[in-house]
């Protein structure tokens, strides 16, 4: 059987009407990588690669969404997509989709280079950082999630151990919505000064010595992080709404303690 091959003639199968009458909240594509830009607060721009998640409501009455169009308007933007080319990106996803509401989600690792406490010698550490956008109700909303790593020391096992206290690794998760523009490694530096101890990509023995006795000189429970974190969030007025969320990997256990704060 020969099908036709001409695009007026090919069946267009997702606009067939569905007879289930179900609307589908989100329907797109996910994990797929793309050159970006950012906004760097030393150097001006960082070029990275991104994760993309790209969805669309879609009613009832359609089959099925068009999978292409997403790669389309991705690849439109060339190598320029940026937290300011999101509302577009958005835009044109709601339009070629025909669709009333859509997400987008930008998940890239952003490097930033720190000199060690005491030998000063330099190295980078990478950050997981996640632009979010929608659009519902011809409403545009966005935000930024950070994934800061720290280290949390005890301060249970400080105040009852003779010598020594346990300590961990932890990912703090910060959300924030802003009226303003905020910097990436101003997120960061919230989460880092409150924290036993923030991490370093090389460290010398003399920072070495540092940085465990800087833990144990600020010992932190989960809920004192998220609560210290809070605090500064609050009391920046640039920031509309906020989640800080901690995860600390037990050293001692096997399993995580979490907290988290909405505001």
């Amino acid at each position: 059987m020969n099908r036709p091959t001409t695009p007026e003639l090919i069946e267009d199968v997702q606009n067939i009407t569905d007879k289930r009458h179900l609307d589908i909240d989100q329907v797109g594509i996910k994990a797929i990588k793309h050159p970006i830009v950012v906004k760097d607060k030393s150097s001006g721009a960082q070029h990275t690669i991104a994760n993309f998640d790209m969805y669309v409501q879609l009613p009832h009455n359609f089959k099925g969404t068009h999978m292409s169009r997403f790669v389309e308007i991705l690849n439109e933007n060339e190598k320029e997509i940026s937290v300011e080319s999101f509302e577009g990106i958005l835009r044109a996803m709601l339009d070629r989709l025909e669709s009333k509401s859509c997400n987008l989600y930008m998940n890239f690792p952003y490097f930033i280079n720190k000199s060690a406490p005491v030998s000063k010698v330099e190295s980078l550490l990478d950050y997981e950082v996640t632009f979010i956008g929608e659009i519902s109700d011809g409403e545009y909303k966005n935000s930024t999630k950070v994934v800061v790593p720290v280290t949390s020391l005890c301060p249970c096992s400080k105040s009852i151990s003779e010598y020594g206290a346990h300590n961990q690794r932890s990912h703090v998760t910060v959300t924030i919505q802003a009226n303003e523009f905020v910097w990436i490694e101003e997120i960061i530096e919230i989460v880092e000064k409150q924290a036993s101890c923030e991490l370093y990509g090389l460290l010398k023995r003399p920072d070495e010595k540092f940085v465990t006795e800087k833990a144990y000189d600020n010992p932190k429970f989960v809920e004192d992080m998220v609560r210290d974190i809070a605090t500064k969030l609050k009391n920046d007025k640039r920031i509309n709404s906020f989640v800080v969320e901690s995860e600390n990997f037990e050293s001692i256990h096997n399993h995580s303690a979490y907290a988290l704060i909405k505001s």
